[in-house]
């Protein structure tokens, strides 16, 4: 071969390397895709790139074997063999015969021992060893120099493949180790331990729960707006099989049925006005994990057949689309409408509703386990607290003024009130007076300082809702003055000084 016919056949190998370098981030899979462009186009055979890893020893990561057996696991130590020796000196190594090599120790039975050898360190800036080296056989004697300037090139390329193939991994584990952290965190939000009431409904609840997430039960959830409907899907799911899967979610409320079928099917490109990609849909992006369709009584009956459909064979196509997709989903729907009386009305598909309503999960309104807002409202106002990155804490009477209202906007509007109390909070106790001032009082109806409790409890109640202020107290009981404070020496209770 002459020196010309070297050097084409070099920068066009060159060429190839590149490509096969850019074409993918799989390091073993890119480097044995390099060892295949050297043996076809540069005639260089039995190329082996072996990397240093922890133990600083050289693993064998990809080798061109040609019609032999694809050696198993060797190492080389530093000093070991040739391999071993070029990796101790980070010198390139040019043996003209390796079979004369006292070093070649011919591990692999893959190299050719009439036949010349080229070995060439991979060497990267602040780095006193080699990460690895790169060998390799001429098919043919002569031009051992110019080869080997075309081998250390190569090496160079190699070299900062390797390091982006290693960065890359760093991140990927890094991005891996986040996932499992945050999965962690969500899993431990949503556990049972940190479920919040004590009212006989809403154990019953949680028990439910419990038993549901070990299964694929779809899931309907009932109650009004603000009872917490999104909370229960996300505890049935992060404590599920399914929970290393997607969660995906979705309010049918707000999109339109043009829209809304778009957004759980996807779309392909072109498939109307706008849509200049493929779109994948929740359906597609929840396979495996879970799908929570949120006010699920809002959708139009035309779209509800669609839905059945994927309900029943779990089968769709995108719109725009000619294929039929499969999906497995576990399906958790809410609403905080009588669908029963949608079915009656002939509004929403009967055979949908059962299809839903496997397992119906019917939430409480606030008002009707009010024993549970104590230890809500010190949730609450723990989670604004790190929030806003300040201490707080809320007082007896502030709760057993929470305690007087009817709630009709449920935990939601429970957690506004606490969050414009902190407001006018300029310090860290919550007390009856933050709440007044948020507009609640005007919603508090007296006659909870009942008959019911003894005497001693209402007059406590009263003097706390009428900040201490005795002849107040004594109005909300219709007590005169004097009558009031007779009460409170004769029945021991100790005045509190606002």
């Amino acid at each position: 071969m002459t020196r010309a016919t070297l050097i084409e056949a070099e920068l066009e190998a060159l060429f190839r390397v590149g490509q096969v370098l850019s074409h993918s981030l799989n390091l073993k899979e890119t480097l044995q895709g390099v060892l295949q462009v050297l043996h076809d186009y540069a005639g260089m055979q039995h190329g082996m790139v072996t990397l240093r890893d922890e133990r600083g020893e050289l693993s064998i990561t990809a080798v061109h074997s040609g019609d032999r057996k694809p050696p198993g696991k060797v190492h080389y130590r530093p000093g070991e063999g040739i391999v071993g020796a070029i990796l101790q000196s980070g010198q390139a190594l040019i043996i003209e015969r390796i079979a004369e090599e006292p070093r070649f120790l011919d591990r692999l039975g893959l190299y050719e021992p009439k036949l010349p050898f080229i070995g060439i360190p991979i060497s990267v800036v602040d780095e006193d060893l080699p990460i690895g080296v790169l060998t390799a056989q001429p098919s043919k004697a002569g031009l051992l120099k110019e080869r080997t300037r075309f081998m250390e090139m190569v090496a160079q390329l190699v070299a900062q493949t390797v390091l982006l193939g290693n960065k890359v991994k760093r991140e990927q584990h890094d991005l891996t180790e986040e996932r499992d952290r945050l999965r962690r965190t969500v899993r431990g939000n949503y556990g049972f331990k940190n479920f919040i009431g004590h009212a006989p409904p809403m154990k019953r609840i949680f028990e439910v729960v419990r038993q549901v997430s070990k299964w694929n039960t779809t899931v309907l959830i009932r109650g009004e707006s603000g009872t917490g409907k999104e909370l229960i899907a996300n505890a049935i799911h992060y404590n599920s099989p399914r929970n290393n899967n997607e969660f995906i979610k979705l309010n049918c409320a707000v999109l339109p049925e043009n829209l809304l079928e778009s957004e759980l099917f996807g779309h392909e490109k072109g498939a109307f006005s706008g849509a200049i990609n493929q779109h994948k849909g929740r359906f597609e992006r929840a396979n495996k994990g879970t799908l929570f369709l949120d006010e699920i009584g809002d959708i139009a009956p035309t779209f509800q057949a669609k839905l059945l459909r994927v309900l029943q064979e779990g089968e769709f196509e995108r719109v725009g689309g000619r294929h039929t997709l499969k999906v497995d989903v576990r399906i958790i729907t809410a609403s905080n409408v009588d669908l029963e009386a949608q079915v009656e009305a002939g509004k929403f598909r009967e055979d949908l509703y059962y299809r839903l309503n496997v397992m119906p999960i019917i939430l409480p309104p606030l008002r009707e386990r009010k024993e549970d807002i104590p230890e809500l409202a010190e949730f609450l106002v723990d989670k604004i607290a790190k929030k806003q990155n300040r201490q707080l804490k809320i007082t007896v009477s502030a709760i057993r003024l929470l305690m007087r209202h009817e709630w009709p906007g449920n935990v939601r509007e429970l957690e506004n009130c606490l969050e414009r109390a902190t407001i006018f909070c300029e310090e860290k106790i919550i007390d009856h007076k933050i709440i007044a001032l948020t507009g609640l009082e005007e919603h508090v109806q007296v006659s909870k300082i009942t008959p019911n409790c003894d005497e001693r409890e209402r007059i406590i109640a009263a003097l706390e809702e009428a900040g201490w202020v005795q002849a107040k107290a004594g109005r909300l009981l219709n007590m005169t003055p004097r009558q009031i404070a007779y009460r409170i020496q004769t029945l021991n209770i100790t005045v509190r000084h606002l």
